[in-house]
């Protein structure tokens, strides 16, 4: 008899934390039927050693820190994967829990990758998923406990080169005529970490082809060659890099802070002698490690946590 009570409570235990986990779990990004740049087309979910390969529903992951730590600043976090797939829980989910840790709401962007069939325009479906992920945040600011002028953005290699569009090119792509659409997309701070930013010099190869496809026009490089695109508008950004980075070039850092330096735009650089490609939660040395340090600092430093 007693095994059974407690078989009985286990059962309720396991669905009581299933309920409580999905009720937080993600917010989709497009009401049914409404998703912008779509042919209409079903995909399913493809998804391999937890990366994601295709997107069937675009969405936001969310994380919250308890509300007595929570400051109300946020940030969305573009998972890497060269725009050829989503490393959403190295580089979305685990750097979603160390935001936590210091009081900064945080969400995880499953977006559109360019390879998708369902999209019309390649580049445009990552972007118009940022884009709405950004307006929703603000749209439910006030519910979340958050301020509408401290949402920044976390990107790192193509999320980096994702994340410093949605900072640089202000054309809105994502109006699908809802009470959202009022929202503004511009982020107020940019955490870009061994950041894609050149699709042209020192560009990475796989991420340029996966966004633009083969053979893109010297306009289209042009355009989402980031650094060209800096303005006295642009969020205040730090930027953290390897120098024996040998997938991304250093230099896509420089040329972005360079371009800062020349619009006046509150900025840091660092870029470490040691950590390739994989600055992150996990690092190399205790001297690259360093920069989860001083991004917490820079973000007091800008205002943005206390």
């Amino acid at each position: 008899m007693k095994r059974v009570i407690v078989f009985k409570f286990m059962i309720i235990f396991t669905l009581l934390i299933s309920k409580n986990l999905s009720a937080q779990d993600f917010i989709p990004l497009w009401p049914n039927g409404s998703m912008p740049n779509s042919k209409g087309m079903t995909l399913e979910h493809i998804e391999e050693r937890e990366r994601i390969t295709q997107v069937s529903v675009p969405k936001m992951l969310t994380f919250f820190p308890p509300k007595e730590e929570q400051n109300g600043s946020s940030v969305l976090i573009m998972p890497s994967g060269g725009y050829q797939k989503l490393t959403y829980n190295l580089g979305g989910i685990q750097l979603a829990k160390w935001f936590n840790t210091h009081g900064i709401a945080a969400f995880v962007l499953i977006y559109r990758l360019p390879n998708s069939p369902d999209l019309i325009i390649r580049e445009n479906g990552p972007i118009q998923d940022a884009q709405r992920a950004i307006k929703l945040i603000r749209f439910n600011a006030e519910k979340w406990n958050l301020d509408k002028n401290k949402i920044g953005v976390f990107g790192s290699s193509a999320g980096g080169h994702l994340a410093s569009t949605i900072g640089t090119h202000p054309a809105d792509v994502s109006k699908i005529n809802d009470a959202v659409d009022a929202y503004s997309f511009t982020p107020n701070f940019m955490i870009l970490v061994s950041p894609v930013i050149s699709l042209g010099d020192y560009t990475h190869e796989g991420s340029l082809e996966n966004f633009l496809g083969k053979n893109p026009s010297s306009e289209k490089i042009q355009e989402f060659s980031n650094q060209f695109h800096v303005t006295a508008n642009t969020p205040p950004t730090i930027l953290i890099h390897a120098q024996n980075d040998p997938v991304v070039n250093p230099m896509n850092s420089i040329l972005f802070y360079e371009a800062m330096m020349k619009s006046g735009v509150k900025g840091s650089l660092t870029i470490f002698p040691e950590g390739k490609h994989n600055i992150g939660i996990y690092n190399e040395s205790q001297l690259t490690d360093e920069w989860k340090n001083i991004c917490v600092k820079w973000l007091k430093e800008v205002q943005i946590i206390k």
